[in-house]
């Protein structure tokens, strides 16, 4: 009986609708930051805004909130599986290398917290590291696991026991950064972002359902790998269009994650909403990815679309930070202090504005770079 999992020695190649996928996700949290004006919740009146705010605001957060950061993940778990598996097939071990790994992204997200206060890659080198045990695996196991995770464990048992989480704690500490987001000088924001930062984010984890839900994501990305789905692996049909079994899997999970989508969109939740939204968030995750895979081998013009959005995606790690950097200038009271002055419509639009500043960027480096400025020193220190 197989205890646990080996390598199938298959060649693993460049996912370009991998890179599209985290193209989309960044450019997702960019704009949904800007939504949020980067984490600055203030009663202030805001001297420009739009009748149409908020129906801006529930459309983007029906569509990105959650669901980004989650594609952010699953393709996090993806990129862990590609390295362990390739390091199994050389007849090493990976492990003690990943962790390292995960020590220097924890070191990125230091750096990155300084400027935002909603940084996720302390969080992520937390989650990464289990990674490693599951890898280890079999297949059938870490299928329970996702299983286990995606139900929403914490919220199912404080549902069933009648056991609540008192969250006062981090309206407290929101309350505390935003003030020094709105009217401090720089180098406050920076020590208040350094002192709270990783607290708020883990207890914003626990808020919002996504402290299981998140590490669900990381060992899906990993066991996707594993399944070899984001390949479409099989026969080309008479017209030259790939029909492998893959796509055919992914067909199902749009259709099924779509209808269910449908009916839930009509169910009132009511006292059962913090079980079941995140559960609903993660079918429209599983959506969003089954579109974009499914018209990514289905359609060549949206491959040459989403092309732009893979020279995106292949600089993620520093695009995130840069959105950070660039955000918190243009809304922060040291900055800009737009915060104030623009309302969810304009400051999507400043959002759309950095997405197309970074992507020129990219395109910019990649004319003489083959990977990302972060993403250079990220891989250089990782096997130095």
């Amino acid at each position: 009986m197989r205890i646990m999992y080996k390598t199938r020695n298959l060649p693993n190649t460049r996912i370009d609708v991998a890179d599209a996928l985290r193209g989309i996700a960044v450019a997702g949290i960019i704009l949904y930051h800007s939504v949020w004006h980067f984490n600055i919740f203030v009663q202030e009146p805001i001297a420009h805004t739009l009748a149409c705010d908020q129906t801006v605001a529930d459309v983007l957060a029906w569509l990105l909130s959650g669901k980004m950061y989650g594609i952010f993940a699953m393709l996090f778990g993806l990129s862990f599986f590609i390295m362990n598996d390739n390091q199994q097939q050389k007849g090493k071990s990976f492990s003690g290398r990943f962790a390292w790994r995960m020590c220097l992204l924890f070191i990125f997200g230091i750096i990155n917290v300084t400027f935002y206060d909603g940084d996720i890659l302390m969080l992520y080198a937390c989650y990464g590291l289990l990674l490693i045990p599951i890898s280890y695996l079999p297949s059938k196991w870490v299928w329970c696991i996702i299983a286990l995770l995606a139900i929403q464990p914490v919220e199912l048992y404080c549902l069933l026991t009648g056991t609540t989480i008192d969250h006062s704690t981090m309206w407290e500490l929101y309350d505390k950064i935003c003030n020094t987001h709105a009217h401090g000088t720089f180098w406050e924001n920076a020590l208040v972002n350094l002192r709270y930062g990783f607290e708020v984010n883990f207890r914003f984890n626990v808020f919002s359902g996504r402290l299981t839900q998140l590490l669900c994501l990381f060992i899906l990305g990993m066991q996707l790998g594993r399944q070899r789905l984001f390949y479409n692996e099989g026969r080309r049909s008479a017209e030259g269009r790939l029909q492998g079994k893959n796509l055919q899997i992914w067909h199902v999970i749009l259709i099924t994650s779509a209808v269910i989508v449908t009916a839930l969109s009509f169910v009132d939740f009511g006292e059962l909403e913090s079980w079941l939204k995140p559960i609903y968030n993660l079918i429209i995750l599983m959506m969003i990815v089954s579109a974009v895979v499914s018209a990514w081998y289905a359609f060549e013009g949206v491959r040459r679309v989403l092309h732009h959005l893979c020279i995106f995606g292949r600089m993620s790690l520093t695009n995130y930070l840069l959105q950070s950097i660039i955000g918190c200038a243009i809304f922060c009271g040291y900055g800009l202090a737009c915060y104030r002055l623009l309302g969810v419509t304009y400051a999507v639009m400043v959002g759309c504005g950095m997405v197309i500043i970074q992507y020129c960027f990219a395109r910019y480096w990649f004319r003489n770079h083959p990977r990302g400025p972060l993403e250079s020193i990220w891989r250089k220190l990782t096997w130095i």
